[in-house]
């Protein structure tokens, strides 16, 4: 991806590597190889800053959150987890058991995340906000072309990776939705 006229703007600079596997020790993260060679070459204007510790913990704590957020409001249980704990305190207990065992997210740009697992290139890049959770990209190169070019810029291709709990989490929103 060569930098245009038009992408200075939303690019800049990228990352040492030296940065970037300080960052992946810091917060116990690999980056998938696509994302390393992306963020040495250029990274997002608006995008999470790696060097900022406390901004990057909120964003790996916001899938979590939004989740814990839908769990209380009675909008996420799947009966694979068990039986709906009776009491926020248990819900809230029970709950990062079962985040744990997902891939955990790489924050890129707002709710916008990349999975760390498996690590290859790749992988869909997922909106998540509680339960609204959509594919914003097939791949990092898709995601980014649609976040700067609109989201429906361009047809889906017809298979999407599939991550553990992530993409089910994307498929049953869409069946809620498409319920309603």
């Amino acid at each position: 991806m060569a930098m245009s006229g038009r992408d200075t703007v939303r690019w800049t600079k990228g990352y040492t590597r030296s940065e970037l596997d300080r960052a992946q020790r810091r917060f116990g993260l690999v980056f998938p190889p696509d994302l390393i060679a992306l963020l040495t070459r250029r990274r997002p204007v608006d995008g999470h800053d790696w060097t900022d510790e406390r901004a990057i913990r909120r964003a790996l704590e916001w899938p979590f959150e939004s989740l814990h957020h839908a769990v209380e409001t009675g909008q996420l249980w799947w009966s694979e987890w068990g039986r709906l704990p009776s009491t926020a305190r248990a819900r809230a207990d029970a709950l990062p058991d079962i985040v744990s065992r997902a891939p955990k997210l790489i924050p890129l740009i707002a709710h916008r995340y990349l999975p760390e697992q498996p690590h290859e290139s790749g992988n869909p890049v997922f909106s998540i906000y509680g339960v609204d959770a959509i594919y914003y990209g097939a791949n990092l190169n898709d995601y980014f072309e649609r976040e700067f070019t609109g989201w429906s810029s361009k047809p889906w291709p017809a298979q999407v990776k599939h991550i553990p709990f992530w993409s089910d989490l994307v498929e049953r929103f869409a069946q809620d939705t498409n319920a309603s």
